[in-house]
């Protein structure tokens, strides 16, 4: 049986740079609240060269639905959204967290 070397066997480093560090998806990690309730990406994961992936990943869990809540709150609150919408929006989201 031939073995084909691929190009992470010929390259470690290859490796080294596909590996996803521990923080990868953290949602506080890679998007923590900042002052005045926005959040916010820290410098040391805009830096990083996984950081859409990971913010993706991250969005996609549980605690994404926790940051789609914030956001209807922050248009409720701001008038861009009516009361209706807002409780459809959240209902919505409910559902998504019990499945």
């Amino acid at each position: 049986m031939v073995r084909y070397r691929t190009y992470s066997d010929r390259h470690p480093m290859a490796q080294k740079k596909n590996r996803k560090p521990d923080c990868f998806a953290c949602l506080e990690t890679v998007f923590p609240m900042a002052e005045g309730g926005l959040r916010n990406t820290p410098e040391k994961c805009l830096a990083c060269h996984h950081k859409t992936e990971c913010l993706r990943a991250a969005m996609q869990g549980r605690d994404g639905l926790k940051i789609r809540e914030e956001q209807i709150d922050r248009a409720y609150s701001s008038g861009m959204i009516g009361f209706l919408e807002r409780w459809s929006k959240k209902k919505i989201i409910e559902r998504q967290k019990k499945s």
